[in-house]
């Protein structure tokens, strides 16, 4: 029995102190990005789909942890409802923690894991039978996303990710689910 708890705690300290090296030899890495967004949103009376450009400049602190900051920019959405016209479209900036899971032994795949917060802008024009009306509504989106990324080489990695945000005091808007393909380029 001896032996065997031995074992283990010898075990358990040999596989902290490789964990530690590896995490030694990992360094702060900032990163800028650049991403095309699909997004589905529903919306009462309607379901706008936009498409939309986000920039994001990030950090890893190690292979398995960071922090990224985006500001994404949509096109405009066009709809006719009930003999009215109705164009919408989005700004949004905030955080985001990023969690990575390196998979294989070159560990150039990792899966993705995210969480944030960011502050959705939307600009809505109506016209038709009343006389035209525009107006800005803007609240809190909490985002929630997987995805997968592929490492090139030292400088460039691609990734996509889905990603659930849910739309916070922002009427007519409830939720919106988002399809991200981009690149990143490491300094």
């Amino acid at each position: 029995m001896k032996y065997t708890v031995s074992s283990l705690m010898i075990a358990a300290s040999v596989i902290a102190l490789a964990a530690n090296a590896n995490a030694a030899e990992y360094e702060f890495d900032p990163y800028i990005g650049l991403n095309y967004n699909y997004t589905d949103a529903d919306a009462d009376h309607q379901s706008p789909k936009y498409n939309s450009l986000s920039v994001n400049v990030g950090t890893d602190y190690n292979q398995y942890f960071g922090t990224e900051l985006f500001y994404q920019y949509s096109d405009e959405e066009k709809k006719n409802i009930n003999l009215i016209d109705n164009k919408t479209s989005f700004q949004a900036y905030g955080l985001d923690l990023m969690g990575y899971l390196p998979l294989g032994c070159d560990q150039v795949y990792s899966l993705i894991g995210t969480a944030g917060v960011g502050e959705y802008i939307f600009d809505r024009k109506f016209s038709g039978i009343n006389s035209p009306s525009d107006y800005d509504d803007h609240g809190i989106g909490y985002r929630f996303g997987a995805g997968l990324q592929y490492k090139i080489d030292d400088k460039f990695t691609v990734r996509g990710l889905v990603r659930y945000v849910n739309l916070n005091g922002i009427d007519d808007y409830n939720d919106m689910w988002e399809y991200t393909a981009g690149i990143k380029y490491n300094f």
